[in-house]
């Protein structure tokens, strides 16, 4: 997938640190961040100042340090859907995740820990996914969800969770064929048996795809 630059960006992160050194790298791979703030209170109003192409930001942020950023993410979907965001997180939270995802259609949205971003390419290609509509939650927070609600997910076998579940991280079918060593056809085939087996609506197969990691999160 080609990658996506000169995206207008809107980033909030508490830590003077970690703020600047997002706006550094951004900037490298030629993006600009035409706003950069503290509190999640003027996360809302740069989204209304600068209509961005994408909004990066923190879950924890003052004046309280809990969710407010999540808050205001959930707020800023849900009046301008369709809105790229790709929330960060310092711990594996499944509930911010769910809560966040649960938003609108769940298109557009990403979920990553904060340790992501040392792993540029891999930090860069979940924004450019967010931007182009997919859907994508943290490796690590899907391995937690999985653990948790293998009995949820009882109609699907072994490999059909195993395959949900880097669906979930926003994996492509040749990514997820070349992780497991299996052909592209192979991995259809179990995509198409776990969207029957959810009982997923005729959709567009991107659609779907969504609707499956929704299914997956609220079970």
């Amino acid at each position: 997938m080609p990658a996506t630059t000169g995206l207008r960006i809107v980033l909030a992160e508490d830590s003077v640190l970690l703020r600047e050194g997002l706006i550094g790298l951004m900037a490298r791979f030629g993006h600009r961040v035409v706003a950069a703030v503290s509190e999640a209170d003027s996360l809302r109003d740069a989204v209304q100042t600068h209509d961005p192409d994408v909004v990066v930001t923190d879950v924890r942020m003052p004046p309280g340090f809990r969710d407010e950023g999540l808050r205001v993410a959930v707020e800023l979907r849900r009046i301008r859907p369709g809105l790229p965001i790709l929330v960060l997180s310092q711990y594996v939270e499944t509930v911010y995740a769910t809560e966040l995802l649960n938003v609108g259609d769940g298109t557009s949205l990403g979920y990553l820990l904060k340790d992501r971003i040392g792993q540029v390419e891999e930090f860069l290609d979940a924004l450019n996914r967010v931007v182009r509509g997919d859907t994508i939650v943290d490796p690590e927070v899907v391995r937690q969800m999985l653990r948790r609600r293998r009995s949820s997910l009882g109609p699907l076998t072994a490999r059909e969770r195993e395959v949900l579940a880097l669906v979930a991280e926003g994996r492509s079918n040749a990514a997820i064929a070349a992780g497991l060593v299996v052909t592209e056809a192979a991995i259809a085939k179990h995509i198409r048996s776990i969207f029957h087996k959810l009982d997923l609506p005729q959709a567009e197969e991107n659609h779907r795809r969504v609707l499956a990691v929704l299914t997956f999160l609220r079970s």
